[in-house]
C-alpha cells in the first residue's frame, strides 16, 4: 500500500491537471542506480502495460509496476514546504540505507546498483 498525504495529493492533482495529454496517471516506480543503489522513479505517463498495478489513492489513479512493489509497499510520499522552495518527501519502511539527499535507497535484501554520481 502506497500513501500520498493530501497536501501532496493536492500538488500532484494541479500538475496533472496542467498536463496536455488527457487519461494521464501518477506512475511510481524504482530504477537502479543513484548513490545508495535504487533511485525512485515518480512521474505522469498514458502508457499502461499487462505489469501494472493500478491504485485509487486521494482520488488518483497511482500505477506501479508489479516489480516494483517490493521495493514501494508501505511508501509515504507527502509535499513539505520550506521557505521559498517546497518539495516532494519519500519516506519508505523498506529502505536500510538512504543518501542524503533522500533520491536513493537501498534494502536489506536487494542493494541495487550505486553509481558514483553524486545526488
Amino acid at each position: 500500500m502506497i500513501t500520498i498525504s493530501e497536501t501532496a495529493a493536492g500538488q500532484l492533482k494541479s500538475m496533472l491537471a496542467e498536463q496536455e495529454v488527457p487519461d494521464m496517471f501518477l506512475r511510481i516506480g524504482v530504477t537502479p542506480g543513484g548513490c545508495s543503489g535504487f533511485s525512485y522513479a515518480m512521474g505522469f505517463d498514458d502508457n499502461e502495460s499487462d505489469q501494472d498495478v493500478y491504485m485509487d489513492i486521494e482520488g488518483m489513479k497511482v500505477v506501479v509496476e508489479k516489480e516494483n512493489l517490493r521495493y514501494l509497499d508501505g511508501l509515504e510520499i507527502d509535499f513539505e514546504e520550506s521557505g521559498m522552495t517546497g518539495g516532494f518527501t519519500i519516506n519508505n519502511p523498506n529502505a536500510t540505507a538512504t543518501c542524503g539527499c533522500g533520491s536513493s535507497f537501498r534494502t536489506a535484501l536487494d542493494a541495487g546498483k550505486p553509481n558514483e554520481e553524486p545526488c
